[in-house]
């Protein structure tokens, strides 16, 4: 049965990212339940909710919905520098 998860994603570049840019970003996570933080930093981030079998899995999941707000609010596709995951058991 899936459980779900919280997860941690973050990008990193070469440039401050406005607050507009971090505006845009959290309006394309609010549909994951997602929060996005980053304004005045070279680094852009979220966290997401998702529902999955494994951690393994829940960072999947939640890379390509990171991935897909990213494109949507316009941000460069920079590497990744965090990616961490609490299950709700662990949460407890």
């Amino acid at each position: 049965m899936p459980v779900r998860w919280s997860v941690g994603l973050a990008a990193e570049g070469d440039r401050e990212l406005t607050h507009d840019e971090i505006l845009e970003l959290a309006d394309a996570v609010a549909g994951s339940g997602g929060i996005a933080s980053g304004i005045g930093t070279p680094r852009y981030g979220a966290r997401l909710l998702v529902e999955a079998d494994s951690r393994d899995e829940a960072v999947e999941l939640a890379t390509a919905r990171f991935r897909a707000a990213a494109r949507t609010a316009n941000l460069p596709e920079w590497p990744l520098v965090l990616a961490e995951a609490t299950s709700e058991d662990e949460d407890e």
